[in-house]
């Protein structure tokens, strides 16, 4: 394990005092696990990002399968680390109270691992149809496709909703369909199949046997009930905050309590002004 180097993480400071906003006491406690979790590996990543990063070269040819473990909970920087883990404050919040602690931790745990699986599938697949070898080598990081998938699970427990991307307003249910085809076309860089896995197996699970199989593989450990779906037709506004972006020229601009979508914005404005890293997938040739 390996401390980064000394500098001033804004974006580190911002998820800080985010989370003081809510107040600990105000966040559940595998939701509050998940944060911590992902904090102290950013401080004390266990490897380098080339080393915990999954890919189809790297987790199906080399059988480096550890990587599914490692790649959700590190990230590119603290502006990826402060983007997705804001997100899950938000999905973890009103998740969390609805399927209950036990279950929702079952539900990180099997979605941060299978997500990397359909990940590969999805590279693999690209690989072979386009006749492209450089797709195994796309290496990702990041807990963007969960949280893609919790979003899934959010519009699916929360129906009716109408969410508000970039401005437009779309139906809930559609909303994640249009942030993934909308995050790829203004940042090509981030990771498109990542992402689309994380849908794949929100769906996996709300519409698929997904669900049916963990509660089989749970058996009497978890006393868990499908909760209601509620009619509630108010408007929600999201966006999705899961990217690596430099820092902006006012980063205090960020501490005024902002929406998801409001903080995808100012995040697509400064990621149209410098990329760099190519948000949380990268070419891994070695």
């Amino acid at each position: 394990m390996q401390r980064r180097q000394g500098r001033v993480n804004a974006g580190l400071l911002l998820l800080l005092y985010q989370i003081s906003q809510v107040g600990l006491q105000n966040i559940p406690s595998v939701t509050l696990g998940v944060l911590a979790l992902n904090i102290f590996l950013f401080l004390n990543p266990v490897r380098p990002l080339h080393e915990v990063c999954i890919s189809v070269n790297e987790g199906f040819y080399r059988k480096n399968w550890q990587r599914l473990l490692l790649s959700p909970v590190h990230h590119a920087d603290d502006w990826h680390l402060y983007y997705n883990m804001v997100s899950m404050l938000w999905k973890g919040i009103m998740l969390e109270k609805k399927l209950k602690s036990i279950w929702f931790a079952y539900i990180i745990a099997v979605f941060s691992v299978l997500i990397g699986v359909v990940y590969m599938v999805l590279e693999f697949m690209l690989m072979e149809i386009l006749d492209d070898p450089s797709y195994e080598m796309n290496c990702a990081v990041g807990f963007s496709g969960v949280l893609f998938a919790l979003k899934v699970l959010n519009n699916h427990y929360n129906p009716g909703r109408v969410s508000s991307v970039l401005g437009l307003q779309i139906p809930s249910k559609y909303a994640c369909w249009v942030e993934l085809v909308a995050i790829h076309l203004i940042s090509p860089g981030a990771s498109f199949a990542g992402h689309l896995a994380g849908i794949l197996v929100g769906l996996m699970y709300t519409m698929g046997p997904l669900k049916k199989i963990m509660k089989a593989c749970a058996g009497g450990i978890s006393s868990f009930t499908d909760p209601a779906r509620p009619r509630d037709y108010s408007s929600e506004y999201y966006g999705y905050p899961g990217y690596q972006y430099r820092t902006p020229r006012s980063y205090y601009d960020y501490t005024g309590g902002l929406t998801e979508e409001e903080q995808l914005e100012r995040a697509v404005l400064n990621s149209l002004n410098e990329r760099d890293f190519g948000g949380a997938v990268y070419n891994n040739e070695q």
